[in-house]
Parts: structure tokens; sequence; C-alpha cells
């Protein structure tokens, strides 16, 4: 389907991969995009891995299963890549983003012989220096909006600072380090 694109996202539950997958989802369908965002795990523990999805498109999406070959895969925990085929499927045209505090050129032997971009952020760098707490999901999402340009970063930013406002009102700093922290990540993605 062209103007489809499709989002793994790999993550260890509490680390908020199902809430980024979920977010994206809703932020792109405030812009006008059709979409689908779910999750897949078995019983919930802290800690276990989870697979979530995202599906968006600017035409009526009529798939309804997993994603199986993904545009693009975000690895929220980089320890997952040794105990999943996390590049499983994705497109040699595609792109992965690895959470990581290692370089592009340490992760690359870890992705099973994976030929397309990849890239890679800091998100615990970026938590620290703006919400002094570790919340990986938020600086990931921002990175994998920024490299699949599933829609314009400043639409993406107004439109996660609506989504905030409401979720955060009693909590002005809270709302103001996620901010900090989607804009840092942006601009700390390699």
């Amino acid at each position: 389907m062209e103007g489809l694109t499709e989002i793994r996202w790999h993550g260890r539950g509490g680390q908020g991969a199902k809430t980024a997958a979920l977010l994206l989802a809703d932020v792109a369908f405030s812009v006008g995009k059709n979409v689908q965002g779910f999750p897949e795990y078995g019983p919930e523990r802290m800690g276990a891995p989870i697979t979530a999805y995202d599906r968006i498109s600017d035409q009526k999406i009529r798939v309804h299963s997993n994603i199986y070959e993904p545009d693009y895969v975000v690895v929220v925990d980089e320890t997952l890549l040794h105990s999943v085929d996390v590049t499983s499927g994705l497109k040699k045209e595609g792109a992965i983003l690895i959470n990581t505090e290692r370089t592009k050129e340490e992760m690359i032997p870890l992705l099973n012989g994976y030929e397309g971009d990849v890239y890679i952020i800091d998100a615990k760098d970026v938590c620290m220096k703006t919400l002094g707490k570790y919340f990986p999901n938020t600086p990931m999402l921002a990175a994998i909006v920024k490299i699949s340009k599933v829609m314009d970063e400043q639409v993406f930013l107004k439109e996660m600072e609506t989504s905030l406002k409401h979720k955060f009102a009693k909590k002005p700093e809270v709302l103001e380090g996620n901010m900090h922290a989607l804009e840092l990540a942006m601009k700390e993605v390699k």
C-alpha cells in the first residue's frame, strides 16, 4: 500500500514502548492520518519483552494483522538485541533506531547483517538532562518521528504539547520537561 508507514517497537514492560506506539498513533490521527497502534505481549510483567506496532497512512488502512515487514524498528532496550531478532523482516530501505550509549559502529555487528540505515540515540542522557528521570519512550518517540518523517516535526511537537497539556494539566514542570526531551531527542538522534 503506497504511503503506508509501518513501525515495530521492541521494549520491555514498564519502559513505555506500548505507550509511545499508542501516542504516536493518537498524534498522527489528530493531524488527519489513518492509523493503527497496538501492542502484543503475553502475561504482562515488568521487564518482560513486549512488541508494539504503528501503521500510519494518508489512505484507509485495510490490513489488520501484526507487522512482519516493518519500514522502521525502534529498540527501546538494547539488551533485547541479544535475545530477540529485532531486524526480522525489516525492510532494507527502512531503518532501525536503537536506544544506546554506544556508537553506531558498535551496534551494527549486533544487527544480524542488516544492511539498512542505523540510527542511535542515548535516550537516558536526553531524559536525565530534561526530565531528571529515565523515561526512554519520550525521546524514542521524537527520534522515530524525525527519522521516518511520518509527519512534520513542528506539527508533531505542537500536537504533543496539546496532548501532554491535558495529561499533565496539574504538573506544568512535567509538561515542560517532556517538551524539552522531545526537542532534544530530535537534535541528538544520529
